[in-house]
């Protein structure tokens, strides 16, 4: 037979019981995505994302439409005066003018976060606040100790490519 519930048990049990759902909820998955993103008010992809972080073609692969294999992302998915963010790839591209494509490490140099968005010509770290020309990726503030190094890229038809 068992012993009977007493207060102090049953307290203790609603206790370890409010503390250890918030903490579970807090591991769940928070439904991000890894695909290419646009940081900025530029104009957004529309079709679903390839597993290379750029925008996907209908296109059999070697038909003129298709995307290259080293593809990035559409050049009408950068934003010009800002950038996407490629997550799984770790590069930053931007478009500092009209026409003109540049790639850089989205690992901060600071404390080596990724960096979280790309707006008015600056691409940003929110771990500690530093911040990178989409020039040149030279730092224009916080503590980053140097600048964001360069990708080699190229523009291929439509698409922004790894060199």
């Amino acid at each position: 037979m068992t012993a009977p519930l007493s207060r102090r048990r049953a307290l203790s049990g609603a206790a370890t019981l409010g503390v250890s759902v918030p903490l579970l909820a807090a591991c769940g998955d928070d439904g991000g995505t890894t695909a290419a993103e646009p940081t900025s008010s530029g104009p957004a992809s529309t079709g679903p994302a390839s597993p290379s972080g750029g925008a996907s073609s209908s296109a059999p692969a070697g038909s003129p439409g298709a995307a290259p294999a080293n593809a990035l992302v559409a050049t009408a998915d950068v934003p010009v005066g800002g950038g996407v963010i490629l997550k799984d790839e770790e590069v930053v591209v931007t478009q500092p003018e009209a026409g003109e494509f540049k790639a850089f490490s989205a690992i901060c140099t600071h404390q080596a976060c990724l960096v979280t968005s790309v707006e008015d010509g600056a691409i940003a770290c929110a771990c500690h606040g530093s911040m990178f020309s989409v020039d040149d990726g030279s730092v224009t503030g916080g503590p980053a100790p140097s600048a964001l190094p360069e990708v080699a890229v190229d523009v291929r038809g439509d698409q922004v490519v790894k060199a």
